[in-house]
């Protein structure tokens, strides 16, 4: 028997059930008139997921639970299967609140079919908390079903049936982590093929991070080739935000033979139906070739930094962005995004340089506004800079206490400050209002690391688009838009061989001096304190550099280790400047910093949760350390 499967991957609008459920509403209508027998969507696909407290509101309960009930009358002559919440009236989660639960309905002939333990639902087991996800303090997991209700969860866990063309046929309906059986006590796939399960189905709302769709490829893959069955995977596009983090939905979804071999994939972040046959009596699939998405790592950023960048100014009704523009390569990347994605009328760059900018970062700024065709001014803050240290060098201050007057002193790093704070949220931020949307942060990864950036001057803005870049991937993406999307030398050359210099100082200006940071291998260093599933400490780092093979742990060379740290005494003093900015002062930057679109294994912001402590070093760090110095 030849049974049409068509998967939607819709775009999911956070918080918003009642346009989610237009959106479902018209793909039942199109898998209708395709004669469809099963519409697969995504988990969450009607509330949401990274909602955060908006779980706790009755009313935004309610009103999922009567669009649900909507789709299920919507299921005649078809079989739909959708994610959404499930709530239980006389039961309350651990917090005292309803329970909820992350559920999958299947509907057919306008009904809701049963599920587990007398629910008309699926109820999702494996509760992610850790990243971005705190899934326990929301929903009440299958597993905590069962052991309430004194039963195993093997035992509860079966196929759905649902019946097609007369013919019984046997569902693995599985909610996203389920499947992803690395590090959870039951394979959920597994039970459910050995249960008699003719087809996996896995409906997931799965953010994107770089690298995961290859993990996620292989996990499938060798599910359905050891359960000898197809599978598919539903996921939807669109972007989250829970404040601190943009987290993008690819969409990516697929559906894999039961070879394992993937038949067909819908392309990332496009609305978009995947339709396929599947034969019951032989398990094929057949489907029509889609396009493969991009796989180099560099046209991946850019199109997840434009897609979810673009999806973020339409959530927030922004349609104009200001930039500051130094020269230099942050801020040359962001100016282009930006008007690659907004149309260089809706975008205006300012040069605001100081007496201590160079003509070479001058020159590039002006070329660069030129050749995008945007909106630019130069607008010079020397003048303004020195009335504000004037006002607070000669304005007398009264200390009411003893009855003493004095004037305050500023050091050269507090001048430096008053430069980028003078920039940022007097000019950029006022230009920003009078030429009508946002302004932007233009810090990367490296720099919020560390909080190499100033409270109120460059960290802030609405977005941290290049937020979780490091410097090397900032490069790599300007080279890309220049090669690969203007076709054209829009990002001078030049940004691409001076040293970057926040040109604050006369000791601090391009062609003088520099950054503090030896990016090409700050970057790897700062990489692995970070984004390591098992965080590196200053310990690990002495171990390797005592035992030679701190270079190919971090994935940097030894050549570029050798040039920064002639000895012992050098590599030290610069790991624990690092990390004790990294731990201590650079977290109250970050909390401060504003949202950041999140692409790694793990981004500074609520994907990477942290508290304000005082720096740690372990004991073998300072047994370490006495070994190396002696």
């Amino acid at each position: 028997m030849l049974i049409k499967i068509i998967c939607g991957q819709m775009e999911v609008i956070p918080g918003r059930p009642d346009l989610n459920y237009q959106k479902i509403s018209t793909l039942i209508r199109q898998a209708k008139i395709k004669q469809a027998d099963i519409l697969l969507l995504p988990e969450m696909c009607l509330p949401g997921y990274l909602i955060g407290d908006l779980w706790e509101q009755q009313t935004f309960l309610d009103d999922c639970s009567y669009y649900a009930n909507q789709i299920a009358a919507q299921s005649q002559d078809i079989c739909i299967i959708f994610g959404s919440v499930a709530t239980e009236v006389g039961k309350i989660n651990e917090d005292g609140r309803i329970r909820k639960y992350n559920a999958a309905y299947i509907c057919q002939n306008g009904t809701m079919l049963p599920g587990y333990l007398g629910r008309n639902f699926i109820i999702k087991n494996a509760l992610p908390n850790y990243r971005e996800f705190d899934d326990a303090r929301y929903f009440h997991s299958l597993q905590k079903l069962c052991a309430e209700e004194n039963t195993a969860l093997a035992n509860v866990l079966q196929p759905v049936a649902i019946t097609l063309k007369g013919q019984q046929l046997n569902l693995g309906i599985m909610l996203c982590e389920d499947g992803w059986t690395d590090n959870y006590q039951y394979n959920i796939p597994s039970i459910l093929a050995n249960k008699g399960a003719a087809l996996l189905c896995n409906l997931s709302c799965s953010p994107y991070s770089l690298g995961k769709n290859k993990k996620r490829y292989r996990l499938f893959a060798s599910q359905s080739q050891q359960a000898g069955i197809p599978l598919i995977y539903c996921n939807n596009i669109g972007i989250q935000n829970n404040g601190k983090n943009i987290f993008t939905y690819d969409g990516s979804s697929c559906v894999y033979a039961a070879t394992g071999k993937p038949a067909a994939a819908l392309p990332m972040f496009a609305e978009d139906m995947l339709e396929f046959t599947w034969d019951t009596e032989t398990g094929a699939i057949n489907t029509a070739d889609l396009p493969i998405a991009p796989q180099q790592e560099t046209a991946i950023i850019y199109h997840t930094l434009r897609y979810g960048t673009q999806q973020f100014l339409k959530q927030c009704g922004i349609k104009k962005m200001t930039i500051g523009l130094s020269g230099g390569i942050d801020s040359a990347v962001t100016a282009t995004m930006y008007t690659d994605i907004l149309g260089p009328e809706n975008v205006l760059l300012l040069n605001l340089p100081s007496s201590y900018n160079s003509e070479a970062t001058k020159n590039i700024a002006y070329h660069l506004a030129q050749k995008l065709r945007t909106n630019y001014a130069i607008m010079p803050i020397t003048e303004s800079c020195r009335h504000t240290e004037q006002q607070l060098t000669a304005t007398p201050i009264t200390n009411f206490s003893d009855n003493t007057i004095y004037n305050l002193q500023l050091s050269n790093l507090q001048r430096e400050n008053i430069q980028a704070r003078d920039r940022g949220a007097r000019l950029i931020a006022a230009a920003a209002a009078a030429f009508g949307g946002a302004f932007s942060c233009n810090s990367n990864k490296s720099e919020i690391a560390i909080g190499y950036a100033t409270f109120y001057g460059d960290i802030c803005g609405a977005l941290a688009m290049i937020g979780d870049l490091w410097k090397h991937q900032v490069y790599a993406l300007g080279r890309y838009l220049n090669e690969e999307v203007f076709k054209d030398e829009i990002i001078p050359n030049e940004i691409f061989t001076i040293r970057p210099s926040a040109e604050l100082s006369a000791e601090q200006t391009v062609g003088v001096g520099g950054d503090p940071l030896v990016y090409n291998y700050h970057d790897y260093l700062f990489k692995a304190f970070l984004e390591r599933w098992h965080k590196i400490t200053p310990a690990d780092i002495l171990r390797w550099y005592k035992n030679n093979s701190l270079a190919s742990e971090l994935g940097c060379t030894d050549q570029i280790i050798k040039e920064a740290f002639p000895d012992a005494l050098t590599f030290i003093a610069d790991l624990e400047r690092w990390w004790k900015l990294f731990s201590g002062f650079a977290v109250a930057k970050r909390i401060q910093a504003p949202p950041i679109l999140s692409l790694s294994k793990r981004s500074f912001g609520y994907d990477h949760r942290e508290a304000q402590l005082t720096p740690y070093f372990s004991r073998e760090y300072y047994q370490l350390k006495e070994e190396l110095l002696n």
